[in-house]
């Protein structure tokens, strides 16, 4: 058996599945695909996660769209994070042009030009369905580590959220949450030093000073009500097929604190809220995140122990984290141990560091009898990538350098006018985008404060009359005394007497 017959073997054997998969792409020998060694990935495993790297224009955004759009084709939901917009053209399909159907030809796959189910969403300015949180629903030990607090400014945090909890007082938005900050260190002092303790001005300072760094960021626009409900992200249309909700995030990438917020929040938010999946045999969700190191750039270690402790347990929801950067060392080992699909783009090594890189990277990939893979990593070309998954038995699959099918939707963005037509079109913007400010815990606590204001006025009010009406009272005005008395009366009259002659 000679060598590409051994090595077709060796991959059909390797990456062969019982249940439903999605196939990426053909593995190559030589530099070359081998027509049918398909690459195929079990559904079964996607909620175990995984990582999307290479360097610029090696296309990891076309990778995204091809896991995409193959996973909403099998009904399976999908969220996108779309850092730099080039995702939206999902929505339209594709054209088969020349170089793409002799691609597939090479791969042994027919290509059918097709767009998926979409939906707009964003956190900032951008067109789409807004999404938002409440701060009740950070609740108070989440925000402490987004925030960065330490010890005792957690406690404070704690307090805030319990008084306002014991009392009634809705935390919807950020100003809610910063008129409690300042109710429990002025006016509301004494009562909350009576029932909780004393709380430091220093403390509930430093909590203001970086709610409001989080507020310049952009965080008021994402704080607030109608919340978002995680069910939304799990919609199929009425062919079958899987949503896929992009988040629009073109205008927020110097706002890192915002993203890692947003992004933690919703991670967070469908742990909570999704039941226990168990062994179902495919994902009930699966969320891409592009640009990745945004999370993780500026995370503290509070922040890294959140995130590592939630990838570990989402999976049990159904749950699948597809991590999308240009180096795996972007993203901690505790996060990159428990990825279990990895497509790996090519490197470029044009430093003593790049080529660092390059070596750490190729560590982290099966050793294989068909590739040396540093010179590989360096060496493919665009839409082409080194493949490692697990099987349905959770083992590793042999390494494939893959040659990728191309995306079956458009490899470009929509139009204005398509986004516009996407939105009017949409029942969640109907649902989310109407403005909601109810009473909450800073309307209530302004008209408490109010209310004291009045009543302590009133009560100067009544205190200075009284001591104005006590002082008129004891002592009468010596003149008004002469005036009156019986001599000066009796005097008068006598000199009347007189004038008129009686």
């Amino acid at each position: 058996m000679g060598k590409e017959e051994t090595f077709f073997d060796d991959i059909t054997s390797g990456y062969a599945t019982r249940g439903e998969a999605i196939v990426l792409g053909a593995a190559m020998l030589d530099g070359e695909a081998v027509k049918d060694a398909f690459v195929r990935l079990p559904l079964k495993t996607f909620n175990r996660h995984g990582l999307i790297a290479g360097a610029t224009g090696t296309g990891k955004t076309k990778t995204l769209q091809i896991l995409s759009e193959q996973l909403s084709q099998q009904g399976i939901p999908v969220l996108q994070m779309d850092i730099k917009g080039d995702l939206s053209g999902i929505a339209q399909p594709g054209e088969a042009a020349g170089f793409i159907l002799e691609r597939h030809e090479k791969i042994g796959l027919p290509y059918e030009p097709q767009g998926a189910p979409v939906e707009l969403m964003t956190i900032s300015d951008e067109q789409g369905v807004r999404l938002r949180a409440t701060v009740s629903e950070f609740g108070p030990v989440l925000l402490s580590r987004i925030l960065e607090l330490n010890d005792t400014q957690a406690g404070v945090l704690a307090v805030v959220f319990k008084y306002c909890d014991d009392c009634k007082l809705p935390l919807l938005d950020i100003k809610d949450l910063r008129k409690a900050l300042q109710y429990i260190t002025e006016e509301g002092k004494e009562e909350i030093s009576r029932e909780y303790g004393r709380i430091s001005t220093a403390s509930t300072g430093a909590i203001l000073r970086k709610l409001v760094a989080l507020e310049q960021q952009g965080a008021a626009l994402f704080f607030g009500e109608r919340s978002f409900e995680i069910e939304d992200l799990m919609r199929v249309d009425d062919k079958g097929r899987g949503y896929v909700n992009i988040i629009r995030l073109t205008d927020i990438q110097d706002r890192p604190k915002l993203f890692s917020t947003f992004m933690l929040s919703l991670l967070a938010e469908m742990y909570n809220t999704l039941p226990e999946q168990g062994d179902s045999g495919r994902p009930e969700l699966v969320v891409f995140i592009d640009e990745a190191h945004l999370i993780f750039d500026e995370a503290s270690k509070a922040l890294l122990d959140q995130i590592e402790s939630i990838v570990k347990l989402i999976r049990s929801k159904g749950v699948g984290l597809y991590f999308c950067t240009q180096l795996p060392t972007d993203v901690p080992d505790a996060v990159l141990s428990q990825l279990g699909l990895k497509v790996q783009h090519a490197l470029r090594a044009f430093t003593a560091k790049d080529r660092k890189a390059i070596k750490l990277t190729a560590e982290n990939y099966p050793v294989s009898e068909y590739y040396d893979t540093t010179e590989v990593l360096t060496s493919l070309g665009t839409g082409e990538a080194l493949v490692t998954a697990l099987d349905e038995k959770g083992r590793p699959t042999p390494l494939a350098a893959t040659l990728l099918r191309a995306p079956m939707s458009r490899m470009d963005v929509l139009t204005d006018d398509e986004i516009k037509t996407l939105t009017a079109r949409s029942g969640l913007v109907k649902k989310y985008n109407e403005q909601i400010d109810r009473e909450s815990a800073y309307e209530i606590l302004t008209g408490k404060i109010e209310i004291a204001a009045s009543e302590e006025a009133r009560e100067k009010g009544r205190t200075d009359r009284k001591r104005t009406s006590g002082g008129r009272s004891t002592r009468m005005n010596p003149i008004i005394k002469v005036l009156t008395s019986a001599t000066f009366i009796r005097g008068v009259f006598g000199v009347l007497n007189k004038l008129t002659g009686k």
